[in-house]
């Protein structure tokens, strides 16, 4: 494979100089050096100012920008009139309420500028992966999205003979097409990737709770979050951890007040029993008991294996079949604790 200097320099600062670099392209007086570069950066610029002002017609004539400033990843200046801040997101997501102090941060130098300047421009670039819910707490927040996919359509727009550009382009193609291979691979050989593509898949067709990947000295794991209802007090739900399906209950005290007189084993106990109870009622076979029960926040009380909701380890997933199967798990479920 050719070199790439972004497969060797893979960090958010990396690819906030390319963001800076490619938006100070779009200056007028960047035209004489390369026309077609230049105009890539003015539709970037576009882009990025009509996810806020949607009538935003305006010939873009000066361009400022730079990095980390008061920790906002990237910061435009156009025309004199807009200020555009981006907040750059490979794999990482939000946090500590970063957004909002950027946002105010940006708002009040908008404000103090003489002629002021309409309000700001707040971006949320994200190249990476993250889930649908988490990406909804971003545009609460007041940011606007701006995608993978977006990126690409923009960046094979133009045909450039640029190393940079074309350097940065094939790495988030190839990031693209790994999210989506998912779909053509045996099962047993799925890794991060495929899991994050496939939790892509099940926002669209069951609306998940949320996704993530869960970090802990057992080597981790991606999960997804299928519903969270109530059984009584006590939060009770199905997640995906991988291969397995887990029916789980919540005890943590964030979420739930136990009685003083009742333990974390009773109420574990209790609803896995009435679990594997009425699925052996209903002649459900697929779902058994864990083979070591755990006393944390989040308890296992019921797994259904892969082969009984995802399919067996040599076949490609059967994507109709898998939506069918964890929708019937989770009308199980609910119909037992409602």
């Amino acid at each position: 494979m050719k070199p790439n200097i972004f497969d060797i320099s893979t960090k958010e600062l990396s690819q906030d100089a390319f963001l800076t670099w490619l938006i100070l392209w779009a200056d007028k007086e960047a035209t004489q050096y390369d026309n077609e570069l230049h105009k890539c950066g003015i539709n970037f610029v576009k882009e990025l100012i009509l996810k806020e002002i949607p009538s935003f017609s305006d010939e873009i004539i000066s361009v400022r920008a730079g990095r980390q400033w008061e920790n906002i990843d990237v910061w435009a200046e156009v025309n004199d009139k807009y200020l555009i801040i981006i907040e750059d997101k490979t794999y990482s997501g939000q946090h500590s309420g970063q957004l909002m102090r950027y946002k105010s941060t940006a708002e009040k130098w908008c404000n103090n500028q003489n002629p002021k300047y309409l309000p700001p421009v707040c971006i949320y670039l994200k190249t990476g992966n993250e889930s649908q819910q988490s990406l909804n707490k971003v545009t609460e927040e007041g940011f606007k999205i701006y995608n993978r996919q977006e990126f690409i359509d923009l960046l094979n727009n133009h045909n450039l003979k640029n190393d940079i550009y074309n350097d940065f382009k094939q790495r988030i193609v190839r990031i693209e097409k790994v999210n989506n291979e998912w779909e053509n691979k045996e099962i047993k050989i799925w890794n991060g990737n495929d899991w994050q593509g496939f939790f892509q898949f099940l926002e669209k067709e069951i609306n998940l709770m949320g996704w993530n990947y869960v970090n802990n000295p057992n080597g981790g794991f991606w999960n997804a979050v299928i519903n969270w209802n109530y059984w009584g007090i006590y939060p009770a739900y199905l997640q995906i951890e991988e291969f397995k399906l887990c029916f789980k209950v919540s005890t943590d005290p964030e979420e739930v007040d136990i009685p003083e007189n009742v333990s974390r084993g009773e109420i574990r106990n209790k609803i896995s029993d009435l679990i594997l109870n009425c699925a052996i009622k209903k002649g459900i076979t697929t779902i058994r008991k864990p083979y070591r029960f755990g006393n944390g926040k989040y308890m296992k009380v019921a797994v259904v294996d892969r082969e009984n909701w995802l399919g067996n380890k040599n076949e490609k997933v059967d994507k109709k079949k898998v939506v069918e199967q964890l929708l019937f798990y989770k009308n199980f479920l609910l119909e037992i604790i409602n």
